[in-house]
């Protein structure tokens, strides 16, 4: 015989939001010292509303990890240095330096009790500073998700956006024209 299972009323359901695991790629055009904070983390993906607003596309995000590449002339010395800056972060720093033979190389990973690891809206301040040459190369992972918050609108105004399309910006949320730490080739920015 077959039992058949009854259900007084229809499953609870968890959540509608959408979480997005997504590893982004810099490049560095001129030698950086800069704070980067979850504003300008959530102004790298942004949707036009009109040719000159858009708003993130996310709401909150959380920090994975922060990987720096930078390769010197040989013989001279180059530095990369990641520092989670957060309230409550690890605040060691992760560093490395070259002679030009192999790249100096960071993989900064935040502590699992700092505010870094958690989900954190565009509000919530500083999260890393990073320091490296021109032409470092600068991936971050990231865990973006959607909330029922309100929308947060980009920073920097856009310029010439069509309405509707998904656009890219640079690490420090500034536009094409003005960041140093430019996004990867072949996807739209502005």
């Amino acid at each position: 015989m077959q039992k058949i299972e009854r259900m007084d009323h229809p499953p609870q359901i968890n959540g509608y939001e959408i979480t997005h695991k997504v590893r982004l790629r810099f490049t560095v055009t001129a030698a950086a010292a800069t704070n980067i904070s979850f504003a300008n983390i959530l102004d790298t993906i942004l949707m036009a509303t009109t040719a000159v607003v858009g708003f993130d596309i996310f709401d909150v995000v959380r920090i994975r990890s922060v990987e720096v590449w930078s390769q010197a002339a040989l013989g001279t010395p180059s530095t990369v240095t990641v520092i989670f800056i957060t309230a409550t972060g690890d605040r060691s720093i992760h560093t490395d330096t070259s002679l030009g033979v192999k790249p100096a190389y960071v993989k900064a990973i935040p502590s699992n009790r700092s505010l870094a690891s958690f989900w954190n809206a565009s509000g919530a301040g500083g999260v890393f500073s990073i320091s490296c040459p021109a032409g470092s190369i600068v991936d971050c992972s990231f865990s973006f998700r959607t909330t029922n918050a309100i929308a947060v609108a980009a920073a920097n105004a856009l310029v010439g956006a069509t309405v509707g399309e998904v656009y890219y910006r640079g690490l420090d949320g500034l536009a094409a024209a003005a960041t140093n730490f430019p996004p990867i080739a072949g996807v739209a920015t502005i």
